[in-house]
């Protein structure tokens, strides 16, 4: 039996989802592009796009700001962590027009006045990096993760501590739905611990 006739046989008595990708009829559906303002970095962007094309997407393809990496694209890495009015997403997960409205903000945005944020500063001065892949996700979650301490916000290792407490374990924990393939945890740890001990102003 050829291929063709196997697979309109399988076709007749499996549905699709039983089939391989490339066995599956085609149904792609076009949708129509749409404008978006976005305010990245502290500026307005308008963008023409599907409704369907992820914040990722449109912060990489569209807006050329390719500081933030597309890692696993399922949420499981950590490496496209954006701010999002203060609160740190994965930007993989969401559409971009959901964040029309928002303030945006980038590993690109995190420098002022041509000084890196001091979280930057720390990664650098304490190595906590190797290949650098993560890295920007890793800036990104530190920085949210200062604020959400400053604010009291309470991890699931918090118990016995009080909020906001920055301790090894709370910021392993509060940093740990970043991975660095490298393994360069320890140095990453000892960057967000100095920013806490000098007491920065780590604000975005």
């Amino acid at each position: 039996m050829g291929r063709s006739l196997r697979i309109l046989v399988k076709r007749a008595i499996m549905p699709d989802d039983d089939l391989t990708p490339f066995q599956r009829p085609s149904t792609s559906i076009h949708v129509p592009e749409q404008p978006v303002t976005l305010r990245v970095n502290g500026a307005d962007c308008t963008l023409s796009i599907e409704p369907r094309v992820t914040l990722l997407d449109a912060l990489r393809e569209v807006l050329g700001l390719t500081g933030t990496k597309k890692g696993c694209d399922h949420g499981q890495c950590g490496a496209c962590t954006v701010l999002v009015d203060g609160q740190r997403i994965n930007a993989c997960l969401t559409l971009a027009i959901m964040q029309e409205g928002r303030e945006i903000v980038t590993v690109e945005g995190l420098a002022a006045d041509g000084r890196p944020h001091p979280v930057q500063a720390a990664f650098i001065e304490h190595d906590a990096f190797q290949c650098g892949y993560c890295t920007p996700g890793q800036v990104c979650s530190a920085v949210a993760l200062l604020r959400e301490a400053r604010e009291g916000q309470a991890s699931a290792v918090t118990a016995g501590e009080r909020p906001g407490a920055l301790g090894d374990a709370e910021i392993r924990e509060r940093m740990s739905g970043n991975l660095c393939r490298c393994g360069a945890y320890a140095n990453i740890v000892a960057a967000v611990r100095s920013v806490v001990e000098r007491n920065a102003d780590f604000g975005t």
